[in-house]
Formats: structure tokens, C-alpha cells, sequence
């Protein structure tokens, strides 16, 4: 199992406005320099970051800003902004187990409350966690790398 990178670009991008935002002009172009990633990869993810009301975002070069309080918002708040998970579910299944084999048939029945509860568990987890905490433990970062 693997969260896509999308959840830890857009954890970068609290960090980028956070760290830069009061002396630099945070554009998609700012941010792609920072992630090395495609400048449209990071203007999705601002699209996707703003619907959920957690940055705003100005048109052209007014650049982007965050939307609340750091300590109001959740990595689940960003994982359910930017993650694409169908229909919630964070695990999928083979859509056409053959069901003729007793395993294939049964198999949803056997999985689906334990993926369930892992899945519970994992997202209770994010929800104690603030971008506030992550970008605490940036700054502790970026002062130790300055010594």
C-alpha cells in the first residue's frame, strides 16, 4: 500500500508559505522549484487545497496563503483534500475475483472489516496530528541545518 505523493507535496506546500510567505510571493512556480516537480502538479494541488477551504489563492501573481489557523488543520484535513481515494476506501480489491473459486468469492467477506478498522485507525492517527506539528518540527530542521 502506498499514499501517493500528492499528501506529502501538499504538506510541502504549508511548509514553503509558511517559511516564505511573509518575505516571498508563493506561486506555483516557487513551489515546483522547491518540490521539483511540474509547476501544474502544484497548481492541482492548490486547486485541490482550496476547494477544501484550507489555502486561498490568488489569481495570477498574487500567490498563495493559508487559509487557517495551522493548529486547526489536520493531515487528514489534507490528506481528504488532495488524496483520491474511491469512494473513501483506501484499499481496493481485484474487481472480478472468479466466483467459482471459493477463495475469490469470499475474500471481500475475510478483508473488508479488518481493512476497514486499519483503515479507521490510520486516518484517527492523521486527525491528531496539526500542520502546526509538522512545520514545528520544519523549523527545528532548518535551524539545525543553519549550525
Amino acid at each position: 500500500m502506498q499514499i501517493s505523493s500528492r499528501f506529502t507535496i501538499a504538506i510541502h506546500i504549508f511548509a514553503c508559505i509558511d517559511t516564505f510567505g511573509p518575505t516571498q510571493k508563493i506561486t506555483s512556480e516557487f513551489l515546483a522549484a522547491s518540490v521539483q516537480v511540474n509547476p501544474v502538479v502544484i497548481r492541482r494541488l492548490l486547486q485541490q487545497l482550496k476547494a477544501a477551504g484550507l489555502i486561498s489563492v490568488q489569481r495570477g501573481s498574487g500567490g498563495a496563503s493559508i487559509a487557517k489557523p495551522l493548529e486547526e488543520i489536520t493531515l487528514l484535513d489534507v490528506y481528504r483534500a488532495v488524496e483520491c481515494v474511491d469512494k473513501g476506501e483506501l484499499f481496493h480489491f481485484h474487481p472480478h475475483p472468479n466466483p467459482q473459486c471459493p477463495v475469490g468469492r469470499n475474500m471481500h467477506n475475510a478483508l473488508d472489516d479488518k481493512l476497514q478498522r486499519i483503515q479507521s485507525a490510520m486516518e484517527r492517527e492523521m486527525e491528531k496530528i496539526t500542520i502546526a506539528d509538522v512545520l514545528r518540527d520544519t523549523r527545528r530542521c532548518i535551524e539545525a541545518d543553519a549550525r
